[in-house]
């Protein structure tokens, strides 16, 4: 098959190979060299006629367009959505589950569910950084070898923490970052270092959260320690105390219902809303009918696509939450000198993907058909079951992280171009949109959704894999990024405000 049409109502197919001059697609014939993944138009269109895709707005043809003609940034423009909203009119019931599914996770005292048992080390700013990683790197797999329930302790350094105001988005954000990660159903134990001057201070975090000291929760300052080397010398000792009380928690059969994943899309291409992504909208589905819950994000990434999302919304308040994100984000890109269209990337581009409204639609995708539950602020404690939304940035570490820090235990990243991307403490699982690339980077892909269109896997059946992926990983399973080492440099707090 030499395309793909999505709907009756586009005005564009994909092509599934490259294509050459002359070559006949349904009632029209290619006018110019055509790249795997980029579009065919099938009708004619004028100068300010919209282009469909997904039977959805994807932008503007900028001048007339033949039928037959490659249709890419050449062609088309980007504009501004302006949509008439709906709310709660696609509402479809979860299906129940028919059966009830567990994994095998650790269980906290306070009933929270990890899939991996670290001890972590969390700085208030950059400046405590390096006391962090020295602290980390003392603990070597030799270290750790008596401690086999421990799977490691991970520094989460950042580049902020000072130079900014102490209110407002870009502090509150920090610190919910970083309440979200000292209390991580993932993390054993957790030591917090300070400078001591810097504007994020741990003592205010501990007093705005209720946080308390304890054997398994330690802070400290580097200039009341009295410098940087006694500073790294007690955080071994206090990491030391920690790893045989980290040591004892096992595994015990524990609820899918208690699984919380992350829904990622990064170096996509024009698959990404055809194979993977609809693939991983299926798995989201199968964790809501268990109880567990689903945490899309990137909000410029779902721009042009929100009025899909509020139609799901399960009232008119959390649709409202959601609108209020796109207005946020169209004044900050705004006042920024940037624009809604920064994304797609130039991979992006070269994969296929023209406007941020075509990305929009296939990452949308992520989310299943289930109802929108919740709309949450960057790393905010996700608190509703089922299919939520998290405000985040496009940028992948730095969703990434705020997720986490709202509570998921699990990731899952598609991929079209291809990524390196790893998360800790909740490890991530890659799935590649073609099974070129996924053979290409076989080490760093976990499933090859490409067969849906490689090998005509149904789509369900790719989500029911990517689904039961989700158990074994989160029962210890290795993913192919965990066994490469990353997730140590992928923590990257959400930069809001001056730098003053």
């Amino acid at each position: 098959m030499d395309y793909i049409r999505l709907d009756r109502a586009d005005t564009v197919v994909t092509a599934t190979r490259a294509l050459e001059v002359g070559v006949a697609i349904e009632d029209v014939t290619t006018t110019a060299l055509v790249p795997s993944g980029h579009k065919v138009a099938t009708v004619a269109m004028s100068a300010g006629d919209p282009v469909r895709k997904y039977a959805q707005l994807i932008g503007y043809a900028s001048v007339d367009i033949a039928a037959g003609d490659h249709v890419h940034t050449h062609n088309v423009a980007f504009r501004n959505t302006d949509m008439a909203y709906e709310f709660s009119t696609d509402l479809r019931p979860v299906a129940p589950a028919t059966s009830r599914d567990t994994f095998m996770g650790y269980r906290r005292e306070n009933g929270r569910v990890g899939t991996r048992n670290y001890i972590a080390i969390v700085t208030s700013v950059n400046c405590s950084a390096t006391a962090a990683r020295m602290i980390a790197d003392h603990f070597t797999p030799e270290v750790l070898a008596e401690y086999p329930n421990v799977d490691g302790v991970a520094a989460f350094v950042h580049g902020t923490g000072c130079g900014m105001a102490g209110d407002g988005d870009g502090f509150e954000a920090l610190q919910r970052v970083m309440w979200g990660y000292a209390k991580h159903p993932n993390h054993a134990g957790v030591l917090m270092v300070g400078l001591g001057c810097e504007m994020n201070q741990i003592d205010w975090l501990l007093e705005a959260y209720g946080l308390k000291q304890g054997p398994t929760f330690q802070t400290m300052n580097i200039q009341n320690v009295a410098g940087l080397r006694r500073t790294v010398d007690m955080g071994i000792d206090k990491i030391k105390a920690m790893l045989p009380i980290a040591n004892k928690a096992t595994r015990t059969a524990c609820p899918a219902s208690e699984l919380m994943v992350a829904l990622q899309c990064g170096g996509s291409d024009a698959w990404s809303g055809v194979t993977a992504n609809p693939a991983l909208g299926y798995a989201c589905d199968l964790l809501t009918a268990q109880g567990a819950t689903g945490v899309l994000a990137e909000t410029p990434e779902i721009y042009g696509a929100e009025h899909l999302l509020t139609r799901r919304a399960v009232d008119q308040a959390t649709g409202d939450k959601l609108i209020g994100l796109i207005k946020w984000w169209e004044d900050y890109t705004a006042r920024n000198k940037g624009s809604m269209d920064n994304n797609p990337s130039p991979g992006n581009k070269q994969g296929g993907l023209t406007t941020i409204l075509e990305k929009s639609l296939g990452a949308a995708a992520k989310g299943g058909t289930s109802p929108l539950t919740g709309v949450f602020k960057y790393a905010e404690p996700v608190t509703a079951r089922g299919f939520t939304f998290m405000d985040s940035p496009g940028y992948d570490p730095a969703s990434v992280t705020g997720q986490i820090a709202g509570g998921c235990n699990l990731v899952c990243f598609t991929t079209g171009r291809g990524s390196a991307f790893g998360s800790k403490p909740a490890p991530t699982v890659k799935v590649a949109t073609n099974s070129e690339m996924a053979k290409r980077m076989s080490e760093d892909m976990d499933i090859d959704a490409g067969e849906i269109l490689s090998k005509g896997v149904r789509v369900e059946e790719k989500g029911r894999e990517i689904y039961e992926m989700f158990l074994r990983v989160a029962s210890g399973e290795v993913t192919k990024s965990e066994a490469l080492g990353l997730g140590d440099y992928e923590f990257v707090p959400w930069q809001i405000g001056a730098v003053m």
